[in-house]
């Protein structure tokens, strides 16, 4: 029996094990679940050598205080929640590091407790986290109260296990930052490019048309996310919409990203632990490269909705695809010098 690569000290605000979730499910009524912000999830694993889709520990807000039971690899993407070592080093977001057994690794709120800044962080472990898959993923499903550890947040005395799961023939180890050698591998955040140019910090999500009418009237408004938001989704506040607009009509399914309109004219956009049905008009759908985005959003971000074609949108998938793509061959590429790093001289 392997030794847990982590003891939970604190679970933090709301930490869960996470993976790309079940979207095969969601004809059932299983929630997809997942990471709330893909594009994270995919470089944390990345930057460990595992499966872009590997579990993960997904932090909201303020993460969790873990001791290492034993000498591991870890990696940080998403928001930066002020990662480091307790009466030692920080540890970067975009980046592995290893940690040995018995250090305590905490996490102080950092650049992402800004007003704009994300709201969730990802912490990867060389192997991926250990735990059971259910219904095919590893995912944490806080409605339905399974996957993950237990089905529910990490909690003091957890024990977190590192699994199995590496790339082929990759690497799986740290870039020695601690050593004083890394390469600086800059991945681009989701969403960076999709901020509107000269209008302060609001954040841009872009839609293709959902199939109730209003659109327009959506992207018009100005819009700023609520406190009422969770995994679930995220509900705008702003003027609301004409009566009319929203409103009930009959069940359907509903994709995460849906932007339901329910009577009082306030939008809900749904999130990786949305219901799969609903009866409330969808007036449009955040693109599947811009899901990344809607994961990180903050209480109190002013929000621009922009609407796109289907052309777009998948345009703009490519892109995301294209650049996660180069991101990991610059990994290989580290990796592959690190091993003459270390071979030089004989």
């Amino acid at each position: 029996m392997t030794e847990p690569a982590f003891e939970v000290v604190d679970g933090g605000l709301l930490t869960t094990v996470q993976d790309e979730g079940r979207p095969a499910w969601t004809h059932l009524g299983v929630p997809e679940s997942g990471a709330a912000d893909p594009w994270s999830l995919a470089v944390a694993n990345l930057l460990v050598g595992n499966e872009p889709g590997a579990a993960v520990l997904e932090m909201t807000v303020t993460g969790p205080s873990l001791v290492a039971r034993s000498d591991v690899t870890i990696s940080l993407a998403g928001a930066d929640l002020g990662a480091r070592v307790e009466h030692g080093r920080a540890l970067p977001t975009g980046r592995s590091h290893r940690l040995a057994a018995g250090d305590v690794l905490t996490f102080n709120g950092g650049r992402g407790a800004g007003a704009t800044g994300g709201i969730r962080g990802y912490l990867a472990i060389a192997g991926g986290v250990g735990v059971p898959l259910v219904l095919g993923s590893r995912s944490t499903c806080l409605p339905g109260g399974f996957g993950g550890l237990a089905g529910r947040a990490l909690r003091t005395g957890d024990l977190v296990e590192a699994g199995p799961w590496i790339s082929p023939g990759a690497a799986g180890r740290p870039r020695r930052s601690e050593a004083g050698w890394s390469p600086e591998l800059v991945w681009p955040e989701a969403g960076d490019d999709d901020r509107a140019s000269g209008a302060g910090n609001d954040v841009a999500l872009r839609l293709i048309a959902g199939p109730d009418p209003g659109i327009d009237a959506l992207v018009a408004g100005r819009w700023r996310v609520g406190s009422a938001f969770d995994r679930v989704g995220v509900r705008l506040d702003g003027e609301p919409l004409a009566g009319g607009t929203g409103g009930e009509t009959t069940s359907h399914g509903l994709p995460w990203g849906a932007v339901q309109v329910p009577p009082d004219g306030r939008p809900i956009i749904l999130g990786a632990d949305h219901q799969t049905t609903g009866g409330y008009r969808v007036l449009g759908v955040v693109i599947s490269a811009d899901l990344p985005i809607l994961g990180q959003l903050r209480p109190g971000a002013d929000v621009r909705l922009v609407a796109i074609d289907r052309a777009q949108a998948v345009d703009a998938l490519a892109d995301r695809r294209d650049a996660l793509a180069a991101g990991a061959a610059a990994v290989r590429e580290a990796a592959g010098w690190s091993e003459l790093v270390d071979t030089a001289g004989g």
